[in-house]
């Protein structure tokens, strides 16, 4: 399973954003169910993209991810290439469709 960066501030999430040419953050809640659902499913979707890595935030020890990022509901996912924003998702997540969007700009960075 891809390997998880726990990300615990503001300094550490833009540096984690800046420092990776791929980049995805995973924002979520400790008292969020679905949040608990997902990320097992995507750290297994992300295995079959070895460049992008992986940071996990949670909203409640870094507030201002929410403000920064525009985050409105948890799980929020989103891709980051070369740190600009390419892909969102929130909520319930389609993984099927996560995964066409996510090779998609894989391989146009490839």
């Amino acid at each position: 399973m891809k390997k998880v960066e726990q990300l615990n501030s503001m300094n550490m999430i833009e540096d984690f954003v800046k420092n990776h040419e791929l980049s995805f953050l995973y924002v979520s809640r400790q008292d969020c169910g679905v949040c608990h659902a997902v990320l097992p499913k995507l750290r297994e979707l992300l295995d079959k993209f070895p460049l992008i890595h992986l940071g996990h935030v949670n909203a409640y020890d870094v507030e201002e991810v929410a403000a920064k990022y525009s985050i409105l509901t948890v799980p929020a996912l989103l891709l980051f290439v070369d740190g600009k924003e390419f892909l969102r998702a929130a909520r319930f997540v389609h993984f099927d469709e996560l995964e066409n969007q996510i090779e998609k700009i894989y391989r146009m960075y490839n």
